[in-house]
């Protein structure tokens, strides 16, 4: 298309648009005004769509999902909670520490519940030994049979004063016992000597005048297995003579079930005489206190140990070993004031609250015996089991004792 010489002026172009009748006739076609009228409802819907997103995603954010008059107070205060804005006064971020010197306890999770097998609650077994090589195979010929886990019981021995082969046939009958299937958990044999000389036979360790020194010497020894072998993790712990010739195999989880803080059983022995069985009562030491024990030891120096079955102090105590029959109901309690060390379960955390054995005269009590004395007066609880019976060796006691 060739442009006019002297360039575009407005007449040429006007010339070149449309009528305005035309243009006019154009818009006003039906056509034209339905595609308008459609373009412009599109536009309009688009709009809206857009707009009530916003305002959707603005209600869920910000708003409660029902009007506050139909809102329950409870939903009210759950809804409005969320508007406070929090404050942090003297915000800390978590220490580390990471030294290999800081190590961290944490007994709070310990228990010594009724439900120790359920919540796997382990089991601290001590045994002190002086010249004790000839029991030791019995021993842990009925620790074998235990029937706790074994995977949750740890084993702990005292080895003192000794001039047998204990420590040799300890050795040996550990290394014998941790390679069976049902190995337990762990041993520790501890060795200490006090230079207790006393002998062991019946006459020197069961006689009256040996009493307070061999109990002094118990209460130690027991005490510095205690602190060695008591571990974090234990939750009971039981205490238990070399020299017991037969016991339940269930006697942990018999024990456990009481939820006593301290527990032990009655302890008697067989002896076969003619042909006869006769049942003899062994452990005078678990007892209930009389007016007149209390008497006595109120007239007695305080450093003085007394002794019970011998009769040389009469205190006119009530012993657990007089009672009970095997025959009869295993879980009927008593009370007590004092026990033997024969066999004792106690809570651990009686021991680690400093309740431990006195190897010095407490309320004229040593050893085990100040041990339940100690305990009580700490609050804890000391009973006994007269009818459960564990048997203890034949001691073919001296004539007079008890």
């Amino acid at each position: 298309m060739l442009l006019p010489k002297g360039g575009v002026s407005w007449k040429a172009a006007r010339s070149q648009l449309p009528p305005t009748r035309a243009i006019w006739v154009f818009l006003t076609k039906t056509r034209f005004l339905l595609f308008l009228a459609l373009t412009g409802t599109i536009l309009l819907l688009w709009r809206g769509i857009r707009t009530s997103a916003s305002e959707m995603q603005s209600f869920y954010c910000w708003g409660p999902s029902k009007p506050p008059m139909e809102m329950s107070l409870n939903e009210q205060a759950s809804w409005s909670s969320h508007m406070h804005t929090p404050v942090i006064f003297n915000h800390h971020a978590p220490l580390e520490v990471n030294s290999t010197t800081i190590s961290h306890v944490d007994l709070n999770p310990i228990k010594s519940t009724t439900k120790a097998l359920t919540n796997e609650e382990r089991v601290l077994i001590l045994t002190p030994l002086k010249d004790a090589d000839r029991y030791l195979s019995k021993y842990f010929e009925l620790l074998a049979e235990l029937t706790y886990p074994h995977h949750l019981i740890d084993l702990g021995f005292l080895v003192g004063d000794s001039t047998d082969e204990t420590l040799a046939v300890l050795a040996a009958e550990l290394d014998r016992l941790q390679k069976r299937p049902d190995a337990f958990r762990s041993a520790l044999v501890v060795e200490k000597d006090f230079n207790f000389k006393l002998s062991q036979s019946v006459e020197d360790r069961h006689g009256f005048e040996a009493q307070g020194p061999r109990r002094k010497a118990m209460g130690r020894a027991r005490n510095y297995l205690l602190a060695t072998a008591l571990k974090p993790e234990h939750s009971w712990v039981y205490w238990r003579d070399v020299d017991i010739v037969d016991s339940p195999s269930k006697i942990l989880e018999d024990f456990i079930a009481h939820d006593r803080d301290i527990l032990v059983p009655n302890i008697w022995f067989h002896r076969y005489k003619d042909g006869r069985d006769i049942e003899g009562r062994f452990d005078y030491n678990s007892w209930v206190e009389s007016d007149k024990g209390r008497r006595l030891a109120n007239s007695l120096p305080k450093d003085v140990v007394l002794a019970e079955g011998y009769k040389q102090f009469d205190t006119g105590r009530t012993y657990m070993a007089r009672m009970g029959d095997w025959r009869n109901d295993k879980d009927e309690e008593l009370a007590l004031d004092g026990i033997g060390g024969v066999n004792i379960l106690v809570k651990a955390d009686v021991h680690r609250s400093g309740i431990n054995f006195p190897c010095y005269a407490f309320e004229n009590q040593a050893e085990t015996e100040g041990f339940a004395k100690m305990a009580k007066r700490a609050g804890y609880e000391v009973y006994g089991l007269p009818n459960y019976i564990v048997w203890h060796i034949d001691t073919e006691e001296k004539g007079g004792n008890a």
